[in-house]
């Protein structure tokens, strides 16, 4: 008796993430008009998204000057090359400065739609998510584009190259009292900033992650599981979308099924971040298995970039009571 009706309460937990589900659906999403309460948060975070499909672009976009930088080394005493190397550097200094500065604006932007998302305005996170449909929304955005961010600029070295170049060169001239056009673009303070941003593996998780846990820091008044809870239902929901064939059918492209899936691993190092125990404890409420599972599931080389995120970027993978099977399921 008593197993059934364990079981009629996790199938009542069931009932009702399907049925978040179905109003977090992200076709259904996609109009989620802001009601008069949102209004105001969804104006400040809608204006950093509506720049995020910029910096993907650039980003995406991104070359490099490994050619210039290469001619400029091995040629140490051509002047001309110096300086087409030094002419091809500052402007992507430029362009990387730029990403970096958005991640502080995205942070921003995260820190806002958590204040509304486990404010004590309702009883519990599922009604947060499907009275702030159009908050919930934001959030899976910010999610979706900071890890398309970081899998860009984890196959891409020239950045790190292009700066690192760029600070060495910005060095010499300083010692040589060299006036550096352009020296106005990055000062010292910012370009350390800018080299410690760039030098993590995923730079935009790790400023969302730091944000989550400044956010939850600041918040003590705020139980932590409003926060967690958040997290762990759009996990749980994401993973239901994506291994449950009506739901998966429902879905009119790739891109919705890449979307979920990155929204899935991004809420998932939040919570592993902000959790006391993290996204692997047993006590943790995030299908861990499940969730490795519908990735290992989707076309091969299409999910390395998230897989890497979750093998890296956490912060518990790597305990004692971290389930071995999920530890060999990520070495596989």
């Amino acid at each position: 008796g008593v197993v059934a009706a364990g079981g009629g309460k996790v199938h009542k937990c069931y009932q009702k993430i399907a049925e978040t589900e179905a109003s977090l659906h992200p076709e259904l999403l996609q109009n989620a008009q802001p009601t008069d309460a949102e209004r105001e948060v969804w104006d400040q975070v809608d204006v950093v998204l509506k720049d995020a499909k910029g910096i993907l672009d650039e980003l995406q976009a991104y070359k490099g000057a490994g050619q210039e930088i290469r001619e400029a080394i091995q040629n140490p005493n051509d002047e001309a090359l110096q300086e087409q190397a030094w002419a091809a550097v500052v402007p992507l200094v430029g362009k990387l400065k730029k990403f970096y500065q958005f991640s502080q604006r995205l942070e921003a932007a995260l820190h806002s739609l958590l204040g509304a998302l486990t404010s004590d305005t309702y009883d519990d996170t599922t009604q947060h998510l499907e009275r702030e449909q159009a908050l919930a929304k934001q959030f899976a955005e910010i999610l979706h584009f900071t890890l398309r961010f970081d899998e860009l600029k984890m196959t891409n070295p020239a950045i790190q190259n292009d700066f690192s170049y760029y600070r060495r060169t910005l060095s010499r001239m300083r010692i040589n009292n060299v006036p550096a056009e352009g020296e106005n673009e990055v000062n010292n303070e910012l370009a350390n900033r800018i080299s410690l941003f760039y030098a993590d593996a995923t730079p935009m998780l790790k400023t969302l992650s730091d944000g989550t846990t400044k956010f939850v820091s600041e918040n003590k008044n705020l139980p932590i599981e409003n926060t967690t809870d958040c997290l762990s239902t759009m996990a749980t929901v994401c993973k239901v979308m994506l291994e449950t064939p009506e739901y998966r059918s429902r879905f009119t492209s790739e891109e919705t099924v890449s979307f979920c899936l990155r929204v899935m691993v991004g809420v998932i190092i939040l919570y592993d971040y902000v959790h006391p125990v993290g996204a692997f404890a047993k006590s943790s409420k995030i299908d861990m298995k499940g969730c490795i599972k519908v990735l290992k599931d989707q076309p091969p080389n299409s999910v390395d970039g998230l897989l890497n995120a979750l093998r890296y970027t956490t912060k518990h993978l790597n305990d004692e009571s971290t389930n071995k099977t999920i530890k060999s399921m990520l070495q596989s």
